[in-house]
């Protein structure tokens, strides 16, 4: 038998497969060695068998790795595997999250555009827009996220994207995906939505009408803080032009990266399952405790769309927010009274950890742009991790002693 023969038949073929058989085994190539784990091809070039091989390569008649900034079998086997997962033709790896949204602007729309997006997101997405994306030429409106008359009433004759998070970071207001993509496609305007607090394991956009998916791969697609990186999933139409950006732009992500990514996607369902658990615990405890103002987290009966979040989510995440009483130092005061958590602006990890965004995550926001998103001074964010329920809450316990 060749070496050919021998690859093929030990191919797996993802048709009909479920979730967790897709997160183990989508997107592996095995090379004729036929080995069992996924190789990290730790190569900058590839050498061809002669030059017009390489001309062919490179001049895109003959499919192959050329450069790996742009085609690198690792690489190729993690976006296979997230593309898969949210039941997409295709997706692009890049450098980080944020890099996975400027691919998206710079590669799918033009100057003159404009961006409808939700006020409710992360901070550096905002300073992205209003930053840089406007000095292309590209505008940006933003708008309550569960308003949909609002996403209706927004549009131009130059609207070519919506952009949203669903749930928001970090207050955990959703938008209606469904309902969005419809309004979305009756003006030919596509719509991208962040799946970063969700991922695949718990919504899939996709099939909610959704064109684009964004993740932060630093987040819950790693699962343990250990790599920066992102991923842009869709049609093959679409997902050419942001390779193409990324050909040209270099905003690629490492061999080395896409393979944790690939690890990581491997224990994603389970990981969620178990974070989902406990934050919901978490929240419950946290909205009886004294000293708290308001917690959110959709996975709350008296959230304004648990109902919501029922439709399109299967569980309700791993982020729970929460208002203390008083101000910014009660804040700071319960953050710093808490001995087990990580202070630290990452979350997704199987380590929970505590953060303010008023002053990190969405500090660069004008204090006029955090109020109208709903971030508050007294606003904590928890990224509830993988340790023992009880401890978590006994650390949170010593925050509360503190405001």
């Amino acid at each position: 038998m060749s070496s050919f023969e021998r690859e093929e038949r030990i191919q797996f073929d993802p048709d009909g497969s479920e979730f967790s058989t897709l997160a183990v085994r989508a997107g592996q190539r095995r090379t004729s060695e036929g080995e069992h784990g996924d190789p990290i091809f730790t190569t900058s070039s590839f050498v061809y068998s002669s030059a017009r091989e390489a001309a062919a390569r490179f001049g895109g008649e003959e499919e192959g790795n050329v450069y790996s900034r742009f085609t690198n079998p690792t690489v190729q086997g993690f976006e296979r595997r997230i593309a898969a997962l949210e039941g997409a033709e295709g997706a692009v790896a890049t450098a980080s999250g944020m890099a996975a949204i400027l691919s998206v602007g710079l590669s799918l729309l033009k100057q003159g555009d404009h961006i409808v997006s939700s006020n409710s997101i992360f901070g550096s997405i905002v300073s992205l827009f209003d930053k840089y994306l406007s000095r292309a030429g590209i505008e940006t409106t933003y708008v309550d996220p569960s308003d949909n008359d609002a996403w209706r009433a927004a549009i131009r004759p130059e609207t070519r994207l919506f952009f949203l998070e669903t749930p928001s970071n970090p207050l955990a207001q959703l938008a209606d995906i469904e309902a969005v993509a419809k309004i979305a496609h009756e003006h030919d305007i596509l719509l991208a939505v962040d799946n970063c607090f969700c991922t695949p394991a718990l919504q899939r956009p996709i099939e909610f009408g959704a064109d684009i998916v964004i993740h932060s791969a630093t987040k819950f697609l790693d699962g343990q803080g250990r790599c920066v990186g992102g991923a842009v999933v869709g049609p093959d139409r679409l997902m050419q032009e942001v390779h193409g950006f990324i050909r040209t732009a270099g905003a690629c992500m490492s061999p080395f990266n896409a393979w944790v990514f690939m690890k990581g996607l491997e224990t994603l369902k389970l990981r969620m399952e178990a974070h989902c658990r406990s934050a919901l615990a978490i929240a419950r405890w946290l909205d009886e405790q004294p000293g708290i103002e308001k917690v959110y987290y959709a996975g709350l009966e008296s959230h304004p769309q648990h109902a919501l979040a029922l439709k399109q989510q299967s569980a309700f995440g791993a982020v729970v927010s929460f208002e203390v009483s008083g101000d910014r130092e009660a804040a700071w005061r319960f953050v710093d009274a808490t001995r087990m958590l990580s202070i630290t602006g990452n979350l997704g990890d199987t380590k929970s950890t505590i953060t303010h965004p008023a002053t990190t995550t969405h500090g660069r926001m004008t204090p006029q742009d955090r109020a109208r998103a709903g971030i508050r001074d007294n606003l904590i964010r928890v990224s509830v991790g993988l340790e023992d329920l009880e401890d978590i809450k006994r650390d949170l316990a010593l925050g509360l002693a503190a405001v």
